[in-house]
């Protein structure tokens, strides 16, 4: 990159090169020199946006947790649409499977970075609580409705759901087996099952 030449949105480049590289190689290698490299920037324009590295690394973490949660905003207001099973499943699958793949996978390797993370937002928030907090409040809704059985414990539920993201992001791809592993285990756990087809 010659010099004096302005990029545009560093930051996301940084922060998509290293996203790729946590899907394609995991969390143990990651390095600055890696990332820059991966993103085609010289490695001091990644110490020029942030102080060192686990700087960079909780910014992308804030800036995915945001997105995650932008996400999932609009799920209880959803209820009464469609099947649950498809609901969340639209929902959940709106996030790209490299975000969730990559973005879970920091979080189960650097645990030390979530105290960063929940000054900026909040605590309780570092992780996936934002889809789950949406879930719950969707299925909440929906048993208000009648769509969901009056006994159903909708909090346990949503952190079925949840735990089902963390499994599949932690042991499997990004592709659309992912996906179909996704649809299939969000549609048993509400009752759906019988409308995904098996892969």
């Amino acid at each position: 990159m010659p010099r004096g030449v302005a990029i545009p949105e560093i930051r996301q480049q940084l922060f998509a090169a290293v996203e790729r590289l946590i899907v394609r190689d995991g969390p143990s290698r990651l390095t600055g020199r890696a990332v820059t490299r991966e993103a085609g920037v010289a490695t001091g324009l990644l110490y020029a946006h942030f102080a060192n590295f686990d700087d960079f690394l909780v910014g992308y973490w804030i800036d995915r947790a945001f997105h995650v949660s932008a996400e999932v905003a609009g799920l209880p207001e959803r209820a009464g649409r469609g099947t649950v099973a498809a609901t969340l499943n639209q929902c959940v699958l709106a996030m790209p499977m490299e975000t969730l793949l990559a973005f879970t996978r920091l979080m189960a390797f650097r645990p030390d970075l979530v105290a960063k993370v929940e000054t900026v937002l909040g605590g309780g928030t570092a992780g996936l609580q934002a889809v789950e907090h949406a879930v719950a409040g969707y299925l909440a809704a929906e048993r208000q409705l009648g769509r969901v059985p009056a006994g159903t414990d909708t909090e346990a539920l949503a952190l079925a759901v949840v735990g089902v993201l963390h499994h599949i992001a932690l042991t499997g791809g990004a592709g659309s087996a992912a996906q179909r592993r996704i649809q299939r285990a969000v549609a048993a756990l509400t009752g759906g099952a019988t409308t995904i087809a098996a892969p």
